[in-house]
C-alpha cells in the first residue's frame, strides 16, 4: 500500500506552524488509490463482527459510507456540533492543535450493536477516543478503528488501549 503515499500530498504548516497536514484530495481523485483503499479497509473488516460503520466528520464521511456499502452494513454519521436535527449525545475531545465537541443521534446505536469506526487520520487519537466513547456510552461495541492514515510519530494508538486498530498506510 506504499504507493498510495505517492497519492497523498503533504501540505506545511497547515492548519498552522508547524503542523503537516497529509491531504487527500489528491488520492480520492485517482480512481485506482480510492478503490485500493475501499478495498484494504474491506478486506480487513469483512469477517470482524459489524452491525453498523460510523464516519467522522467530515472526512470520514468520505470513507464511511463506502465501507458500509462493501460490507452490506448501515452507515451512521458523527457529527459536529448543531448539525444534527433529532435527540442526540455529545463528547467533547482534544485535537493536536486545539479542543473540539462531536455528537451522535441519541438512537443510531442500539445496546448490543457492533460498530467499527472510520476516519481519514490517526493522529493524537482524541478523536477517535471520543466517538468510542459515544459508541460505549450508547451501548454498542467498538470492534474496529480503521483509518487511511495513521501519523505514528503522535502514538495515538496510546490513547486507544484494546481497540482494535487498522491504519492502511503509516507515517
Amino acid at each position: 500500500m506504499d504507493h498510495l503515499k505517492q497519492l497523498i500530498r503533504e501540505v506545511p504548516d497547515f492548519p498552522k506552524p508547524g503542523i503537516n497536514f497529509y491531504d487527500i484530495t489528491t488520492l480520492l481523485k485517482d480512481a485506482t488509490g480510492l478503490q485500493s483503499v475501499i478495498g484494504a479497509l474491506h478486506t480487513r473488516y469483512r469477517d470482524v463482527p459489524c452491525d453498523l460503520v460510523l464516519g467522522i466528520e467530515a472526512r470520514g464521511f468520505i470513507f464511511a459510507p463506502a465501507v458500509a456499502y462493501a460490507l452490506g452494513k448501515g452507515f451512521v454519521p458523527v457529527r459536529k456540533p448543531g448539525k444534527l436535527p433529532a435527540q442526540k449525545v455529545r463528547m467533547e475531545y482534544a485535537l493536536e492543535y486545539g479542543t473540539d465537541s462531536l455528537e451522535i443521534h441519541a438512537d443510531a446505536i442500539q445496546p448490543g450493536q457492533r460498530v467499527v469506526i472510520v476516519d481519514d487520520v490517526l493522529a493524537t487519537g482524541g478523536t477517535a477516543a471520543a466517538v468510542a466513547g459515544l459508541v460505549e456510552k450508547l451501548g454498542g461495541t467498538v470492534t474496529g478503528l480503521a483509518f487511511v492514515i495513521e501519523l505514528d510519530f503522535l502514538n495515538g494508538r496510546g490513547k486507544l488501549g484494546g481497540y482494535d486498530i487498522h491504519s492502511v498506510l503509516h507515517y
